[in-house]
């Protein structure tokens, strides 16, 4: 009820009381007289006052509860302005992160295109390099017919020469006839001393003098036919180191350090952080050392994983370009950098198999691929080496009239066991051939895969055709540098030893493999367990490595305590 409500109703409960009390005053006046009618007069009045005071009440309570409304109201109105300038704050941020993705997927975009013009390039090159090898054998073969034709002349005129010398035969048998007859007495004698007739005498020597005609003419025609055979190799040998030039790309040799620039030097100390704690968090983040030295507006990131190394460039760079750097930060850009870098590997997978024109691959298999960049193979980058090998397989089943597509999906996949992630003791082509097979890939690519190092038996012309490319591939000069692979081994190797005791979560190579970080679960092992686990790790590293210099091992057990607040 309102106000005006209780107003109306106090007004008629008035008027009833003056009502009833003229009513009262008549019959006190007819019946109790003067003096009653004056204090019913009085009560009236005073009903009236009460009534009205009440009245008063009501409507100052009246107007403090609108007031109260309206203030509830305006509070209402504020905090709901306030919301939605935060969630107008809020789509502007994300439209703004929305454009900074569009941007970069047009950048990606372009960057495709210009990899697909290059590509195009690459593949008109080779076009034209295979005709010109097929030039170069027509002309080896013509080389080679006339090298036929010459040992033909010169057997032909070895033919001329036995001709002569049986020309030379019948001279001298005529002479001797003559000698014969003049020294007929002397025959007689000789025949009685060798106890030979003169036809037996003669048909001897003849067949002497026609024997070493033979024998000269059979080294001649050997001396010729190796001469050939010897020029005809060179010419093969010059064909195939042409082809092999020519097929050869320039690709870099993947090291261990990356380096950040920043603006100032000024920077370097914020990224050390007080104490060290923002370079500390940072490194076992990541697992890559950081090395902040007197060299001019540049910090160096070291280690021999390429992915990790990656992750850290990226992280670096964007916490340099946002200037909070913080341990709860640094966390918080690592693993947002190390989702980007897993989908960009994906994204390479795809454009390595859309340049090859392969089709129908598993998406398993082209991260697989994608996973071959941040790979080397004894310092051979393992995705450009599998691009090369796949694009020689399909040249060489081409000339053979074998099916191209297949031969080029067996060279990319060739070696895709060196990139699984978990640790297995079969060799990467028996790796890679279940995994091709896992994956439903066509037998003959199995086969090509599991058997490109002899492991298997070869059971199609297309694992040959692999073989020969990878060997190419790898044989040329500068693909390789066995160095580069064994250190990594070795420190893949010294993880991997770490991390096999109980407690440890993560284990980090560090300074060329002169130190191992293990970070440890502090609910399974104590601050006097990580003593002991440190001494445990240093001396199985000297009972099953060898390594020159010292190795410091260090672990760390780090305990966090996080709570919500609700």
């Amino acid at each position: 009820m309102d106000v005006f409500g209780v107003v109306i109703g106090a007004v008629v409960m008035v008027a009833l009381g003056i009502g009833i009390g003229i009513a009262v005053d008549r019959f006190l006046l007819k019946r109790l007289g003067l003096n009653q009618l004056a204090q019913a007069r009085e009560q009236a009045q005073r009903l009236l006052a009460d009534a009205e005071k009440e009245i008063e009440q009501l409507r100052f309570e009246r107007i403090e509860k609108v007031e109260a409304d309206l203030k509830r109201r305006e509070d209402a109105l504020a905090e709901e302005t306030a919301e939605a300038r935060r969630a107008l704050r809020r789509s502007k941020e994300r439209l703004e992160q929305r454009q900074e993705k569009l941007n970069r997927r047009t950048q990606k975009i372009n960057e495709r295109e210009n990899l697909l013009h290059k590509a195009t390039d690459a593949i008109e090159a080779l076009r034209k390099e295979a005709e010109q090898i097929r030039l170069r054998a027509d002309l080896l073969h013509g080389k080679a017919t006339a090298l036929s034709e010459e040992a033909r002349e010169r057997y032909e005129d070895v033919v001329r020469r036995e001709q002569q010398l049986k020309a030379l035969e019948d001279r001298l048998e005529a002479e001797r006839q003559e000698l014969a007859r003049m020294h007929e007495e002397q025959l007689r004698k000789l025949e009685q001393a060798s106890g030979l007739s003169r036809e037996e005498a003669r048909q001897a020597l003849l067949d002497q003098f026609i024997e070493e005609a033979r024998l000269e003419a059979a080294s001649q025609i050997k001396e010729i036919r190796d001469e050939a055979r010897l020029r005809a190799n060179r010419e093969a040998r010059k064909v195939i180191l042409t082809a092999i030039q020519r097929t050869a790309a320039s690709h870099a040799i993947e090291n261990t350090v990356s380096v950040v620039n920043i603006q100032s030097d000024e920077m370097k100390g914020r990224i050390i952080g007080r104490e060290g704690r923002n370079i500390r968090a940072f490194e076992a983040a990541t697992g890559i050392e950081v090395i902040v030295d007197d060299t001019p507006e540049a910090v160096i990131l070291s280690g021999f994983n390429p992915v990790r190394r990656e992750i850290a460039r990226i992280a670096m760079t964007r916490l340099i370009q946002d200037g909070r750097i913080h341990p709860a930060r640094i966390e918080e850009i690592v693993e947002k950098t190390r989702a980007e870098i897993e989908e960009e590997i994906v994204e390479t997978g795809e454009r390595t198999v859309i340049d090859l024109n392969l089709h129908g691959l598993h998406p398993e298999l082209i991260r697989f691929v994608g996973r071959m960049r941040y790979r080397t193979s004894y310092g051979q980058n393992l995705l450009a080496h599998s691009i090369e090998t796949a694009r020689i397989a399909s040249l060489i089943a081409a000339e053979l009239g074998l099916d191209a597509g297949l031969a080029r999906r067996a060279g990319l996949l060739h070696d895709i066991g060196k990139v699984v992630e978990e640790e297995i003791e079969s060799p990467h082509a028996i790796v890679g051939m279940e995994l091709c097979r896992k994956y439903k890939e066509d037998p003959v690519v199995c086969n090509a895969v599991g058997a490109h190092h002899d492991e298997i038996e070869m059971t199609s012309l297309i694992a040959p055709v692999v073989q020969a490319a990878d060997a190419i591939s790898g044989a040329r000069p500068g693909a390789r540098r066995e160095a580069l692979e064994a250190y990594i081994k070795r420190l893949e190797k010294l993880e991997a030893l770490a991390a096999s005791f109980k407690g440890v979560e993560r284990v980090f190579a560090i300074q060329a493999g002169r130190e191992i970080r293990v970070l440890v679960n502090h609910d399974l092992v104590s601050d006097a367990q990580a003593e002991q686990l440190a001494v445990d790790i240093s001396r199985k590293i000297q009972s099953e490595m060898q390594y020159p210099g010292q190795i410091k091992v260090t672990v760390i057990r780090e305990v966090r305590s996080v709570s919500y607040a609700k």
